[in-house]
């Protein structure tokens, strides 16, 4: 143990060092609220080499770096940035791909501020290196310039997978199992590839564009895309596996709405979350009528719930043409799920957060088209086990709020399409499908991965398990044996 007088020199060159760590992080240029509420463009702008760079410098090289840890697919995060730094670009871009094959949407969608950004050592003085940025900035030069060098990929398996579903869980896992030899085909049920990157993030968060090249990457690997294919009704899972497939993954996500259950939500003008985004986002409605489908753009919206969907659905329905728009949430803003840089996007826009409050029924006009609604006040008691705490109503505090368009935003549940039709697939009483550690379900030869294993989730936990169960994948079909002996 150091003597005291020992130990000072050595504590005040620490704080040296502190003092010298540059804790001002490169803020990113985005669209002002002004001009952003009223176009579907991105609202931010990414880096600029300049800004690039002086972020990149920042970084102090970790010799035990805890961001990695932080990232659910593994990225070489120290090295990528080093590369960019050192002015080598197809390096930083090639270390990147080498472990994330969608660097493009996952600068733009993860919350590194819970994940890798968490980790960092300069995160403790309140200035994380900005990861998720930088990753952007990489991803995006790369599509442009289209300089990186190839992946390894290795010789060819004579085995094949067939993946169910082009999320990012689907994904993830096609592009690692083509590149391990494996020959890999992708069953979309959707006319576009993307699952819910296409169709349940806006264009000003998610261009589709980005997510185009992304996919197209992955078919630069060797994986086939199937579109318009509806596994567990033209084709079921074991045909696919009695058919020339030697594995399944599972990674169709968690479609299917969850609704409040309260009178009058069948009324005109009320739409789930998911029905929304998908007319916004997939099928363009928002440049109507130059695309067949028409949405209902109201005037005084509200979206109920409070986690990235609802953000999304809310600034969606202001770019519409809306003069009001209201987050009804039944918790506080400490609760809300949602990734604080939405809700600030947000709230810069002008979306108007009703905390602790939460709606009743819906009333009609006599067309059958909503106007109003009964809501309640809420208080907090205590954490229920989500760890929030639980909401519980005001005696009397009843009253009727004016709307004439609503938007369900309380979650989803996976689409029972599939399991229903293969009944050795386990389900838990949410109806997510049962897995282990390594993604394998209770049906030999087949993984899941992604919300259809955990409900809704992040982009970036998907991909991470599309990832386990990959590599679980090329063991066993390598092996080629049974559950029981591997």
């Amino acid at each position: 143990m150091l003597s005291s007088k020992r130990s000072q020199p050595l504590r005040r060159g620490v704080e040296e060092m502190a003092e010298k760590l540059n804790l001002n992080r490169v803020e990113m240029p985005k669209q002002s609220p002004e001009k952003r509420k009223s176009n579907f463009e991105e609202v931010a702008l990414g880096y600029a080499p300049e800004q690039a760079a002086l972020e990149a410098n920042r970084c102090i090289q970790c010799k035990k770096p805890k961001c990695v840890e932080g990232c659910p697919v593994g990225v070489n995060i120290p090295e990528f940035i080093l590369a960019l730094r050192d002015g080598d670009m197809p390096g930083a871009a090639l270390s990147l791909k080498g472990k994330n094959s969608l660097p493009g949407i996952c600068g733009r969608v993860c919350p590194q501020e819970v994940q890798c950004e968490s980790r960092c050592v300069l995160g403790k003085k309140g200035a994380p290196i900005a990861i998720g940025r930088l990753e952007r900035f990489v991803a995006d030069w790369e599509r442009v310039t289209k300089k990186c060098p190839p992946c390894e990929l290795l010789p060819p398996s004579g085995k094949s997978a067939a993946v169910v579903g082009s999320g990012p869980s689907g994904l993830t896992c096609a592009a690692d199992l083509a590149r391990m030899g494996h020959k890999v085909t992708i069953f979309e049920a959707l006319h576009e590839g993307g699952g819910v990157l296409v169709y349940g993030i806006p264009e000003f968060r998610l261009p589709k564009g980005i997510v185009r090249s992304e996919i197209e990457y992955v078919k630069s690997l060797g994986a086939e895309l199937e579109l318009d294919s509806v596994v567990g009704k033209q084709v079921q899972i074991d045909e696919l596996l009695k058919g020339g497939y030697d594995a399944v993954f599972l990674g169709i996500g968690a479609g299917a709405p969850r609704f409040l259950n309260v009178p009058g939500e069948n009324l005109s003008g009320i739409y789930s979350a998911n029905e929304y985004l998908t007319r916004v986002n997939l099928m363009k409605a928002y440049k109507f009528p130059d695309y067949d489908t028409p949405i209902k753009k109201g005037k005084r919206v509200a979206v109920v719930g409070g986690g990235n969907v609802a953000m999304d659905a809310a600034r969606s329905a202001l770019r519409l043409g809306a003069d009001e728009v209201h987050i009804i949430y039944r918790r506080s803003r400490e609760e809300m799920p949602a990734r604080l840089e939405e809700v600030e996007n947000a709230m810069e826009e002008g979306v108007i957060f009703d905390f602790l409050t939460n709606p009743t029924r819906f009333l009609g006009d006599h067309r059958g088209m909503v106007n109003a609604m009964e809501v309640v006040e809420m208080e907090l008691g205590e954490p229920d086990a989500s760890g929030r705490r639980s909401p519980r109503v005001k005696k009397g505090s009843e009253h009727i709020v004016n709307v004439d368009t609503v938007v369900i935003a309380v979650g989803t549940v996976p689409n029972p399409l599939i399991t229903s039709s293969t009944p050795e697939l386990k389900t838990t009483k949410w109806g997510t499908l049962v897995v282990d550690e390594r993604g394998r379900t209770t049906m030999e030869g087949v993984w899941a991965g992604g919300d259809i294993t955990t409900g809704g989730a992040t982009v970036i936990s998907a991909m991470g398990a599309g990832k386990i169960a990959a590599a679980d994948m090329d063991h066993w079909l390598r092996k080629n044996g049974k559950w029981s002996e591997s």
